[in-house]
Formats: structure tokens, sequence, C-alpha cells
């Protein structure tokens, strides 16, 4: 081979090399980039969500700790922060209704009478032996962080949508979302959700929010 070929072939080498290289330093730093947008998507539907803290919605709850296990009907009405969760049971026929404001909370229609607590979670544990992370839920309930539950950690679907978070010890797969009608101008909201600490379980399925969301 001549010393020009050579050298022809060694700068062909080179550059190939080179773009090798810038290809995949632009492949290792897109996901940040991506990661980014992401979570600017997340904050700016968060904001959205802040701004519209009046809302209902009506589904199917499976609730488990173990081996013990139940579902039935979920109500829950939020109106800022005060907020009434109704659940009943038709197989079993019990209902029970909780209602928490800033003073505390009130659990009603169990054997006994109303009983009272200062935390909503700690109150539902003792008087009907599910944990269920009543504080963070009108935030998970709706795909958002909760508030004062620590940092957490986001995983986004490759639609951009949330896909899981991890926060306060509990993991919250989000399996569906319902996408707005067009003329409505919302946003998506979470169809089906899963709440997961050690062995406690809360499943929901939303079968109705009121209101959708206005988007911006």
């Amino acid at each position: 081979m001549s010393a020009p070929r050579a050298a022809h072939g060694l700068l062909l080498a080179a550059t190939l090399l080179l773009l090798g290289g810038c290809a995949s330093h632009s492949a290792r730093k897109a996901p940040p980039v991506a990661a980014e947008v992401e979570m600017a998507t997340q904050q700016a539907r968060e904001a959205v969500l802040l701004a519209d803290p009046d809302w209902s919605l009506a589904g199917r709850v499976a609730l488990a700790n173990g081996s013990r296990g139940g579902s039935g009907r979920l109500e829950w009405r939020q109106a800022a922060d005060h907020y009434s969760v109704a659940l009943s049971a038709p197989i079993t026929r019990q209902s029970w209704r909780l209602t928490v404001n800033p003073g505390g909370a009130t659990i009603e229609g169990l054997d006994g009478g109303p009983r009272h607590g200062l935390e909503p979670s700690a109150l539902l544990l003792h008087s009907t032996g599910w944990q269920v992370p009543v504080e963070a839920l009108p935030a998970w309930l709706r795909g958002a962080r909760a508030p004062g539950m620590g940092e957490a950690t986001l995983q986004f679907g490759a639609d951009g949508r949330l896909q899981r978070m991890v926060q306060g010890g509990w993991t919250i797969e989000y399996a569906n979302w319902r996408l707005p009608d067009e003329a409505d101008g919302g946003i998506a909201m979470p169809h089906r959700m899963e709440a997961v600490r050690e062995d406690a379980r809360v499943r929901l399925v939303v079968d109705a929010w009121d209101p959708v969301p206005a988007d911006g």
C-alpha cells in the first residue's frame, strides 16, 4: 500500500472513530435531557393540579394487608385541605366514611360509634386494620408528588407519563391514564393505580373524575 493511500485509510478510520464517539456521547447525553423535559412537564402538571384543589372521584378499590383483603366502591371528595372518603362493600354490607380537616380526622359507620384522631392513616389503621396512606393520597391519586412525604423518585413511560413513583416508603404504579376529550381542554388523569408498602396494598380503578382539571 502506498503512503498516501495508507494515510487516507488512517484518516478515514480516525474519522469513523470520532463520529462513533460523538454518537456515543450524544446517546449518553440524551437520557438526562429527556429526564429534564419529563420533570419539567411533571412540575407544570402539578402546578395545574395545585391550582384546582376542589375535586372528586368515584371508583373501585381493593385493599390488602398480608393475607387479608377486601374491596368495594370508593368516593373521594376533596375541598382544598378538607376531604371525605367513603367506602362501601356491597358483599359484606359494610361501609364507613372518613372525614379529614386540619383539626384531625373522624371515621363513622363502624360499630361503637364515631372515632376521632389527629392522623387519618393512624385512625384508619386502628379502627379498621387497613394500612392506607391517606395523607398522601390526595396527591398520589392525581399522579402528583405528596407534600410532606419526603423526596420522590419518578419513572416515566415511553409516552412521557408518570409510570412509577417511590415516596414515603410506598411504591405507586400507574398502569393506565384516562385521556380527556379534546373539547374539555383537560389533562390526562390516572385511571388505574396501585400503592404498595411491604405487605400493604391499595389498588384503585377510577370510573369518573369531577371536574377534569383544565390544562393551563
